[in-house]
């Protein structure tokens, strides 16, 4: 399916010195901010409590949150658990305060504007909980980022690997670069998020790869700059409409789906808009560089008795 069809090849390589330096400058600046400013990591990851309470009737969360924010929490997440009428409050360690009399300094605030909520539970999570999470999670981004360098040498070659590595690390460094530089929250699903750019990402980048290597078979007097900028226009017309319809759903989610999924959302957007321009742009550039032609992934066909490009060929013993 394709929305329209370009009938010349637009000459993205061209700029490929451009883009690349673009891309170290952001990356540069991510890495700059995660180094000085650091995450701000959520209670999963630093500790804290969790509570969770049960109204008589369906719980309006905004209002929760505003009375839980007004105890002088900052980082304070609300949500549905399971039911309407239940909610899961984490809320993050406080110097010289116990987990038990946060719960009841928060319970009693509740109780003020709804008398019928009751406590359920209530939890501390430990600081040695949270590096245990931290620990998983960069094992799961190290085994993801292995599992697709695995799968492109494999399916192309290890140059296109390499690229692709590089363009996708470049997209989670942006992402977590930006939650640096605005402090905004670093929770689980956030980490979720960026493992799924992670995906998404690399995605594109087979999708450009494989039409390389089309092209590459089909058009034998294109140049690898050539063959590269007709790979890549070749599928705008899917690029926008796969990355239009995502962007779109991502944007539902950032815009409506309230202070829950907020920051899932706001990664999942950075993610795609950076990974369409890494994938299109940063992953072809780099291969280009590393040098890919068209031995690497087209194989020459044996040579057969009467080929004239056969010095042996018509000989006889």
């Amino acid at each position: 399916m394709e929305f329209f069809k370009i009938r010349r090849d637009i000459p993205f390589m061209k700029n490929a010195l451009v883009f690349n330096v673009i891309s170290f400058l952001t990356f540069a600046a991510a890495v700059f901010f995660l180094v000085t400013k650091g995450l701000h990591l959520s209670v999963e990851f630093t500790g804290g409590t969790v509570m969770q309470v049960q109204y008589a009737q369906p719980a309006d969360v905004e209002s929760v949150r505003r009375t839980v924010s007004s105890l002088g929490y900052t980082d304070v997440q609300v949500q549905n658990f399971g039911t309407a009428r239940d909610v899961l409050i984490r809320l993050p360690a406080q110097k010289g305060v116990s987990s038990a009399q946060q719960s009841d300094k928060t319970l009693a605030a509740l109780r003020a504007s709804d008398p019928t909520v009751t406590l359920k539970r209530t939890e501390f999570v430990g600081p040695q909980v949270g590096e245990e999470l931290t620990t998983d999670g960069l094992k799961a981004l190290a085994m993801v980022v292995v599992g697709i360098m695995i799968y492109l040498a494999v399916r192309f070659e290890w140059k296109f690997a390499v690229a692709a590595i590089l363009a996708n690390l470049h997209d989670v460094v942006i992402i977590l670069g930006f939650f640096a530089f605005f402090q905004w929250e670093f929770s689980l699903a956030v980490l979720a998020a960026v493992l799924a750019v992670l995906g998404y990402s690399v995605n594109e980048s087979v999708v450009i790869f494989d039409r390389i290597r089309e092209t590459f078979r089909r058009q034998r007097k294109m140049t690898t700059v050539e063959v590269i900028d007709h790979a890549i226009t070749s599928t705008i017309s899917r690029t926008i409409i796969t990355h239009g319809s995502t962007q779109i759903m991502v944007l539902s989610m950032l815009l409506f789906g309230g202070a829950t999924l907020h920051y899932f959302a706001m990664a999942l957007t950075i993610g795609i808009l950076f990974g369409i321009y890494s994938s299109v742009f940063v992953a072809a550039a780099i291969a280009m560089w590393l040098g890919v032609k068209r031995e690497d992934l087209v194989k020459a066909a044996p040579k057969r008795d009467g080929d004239p490009n056969d010095p042996n060929a018509g000989a006889t013993v």
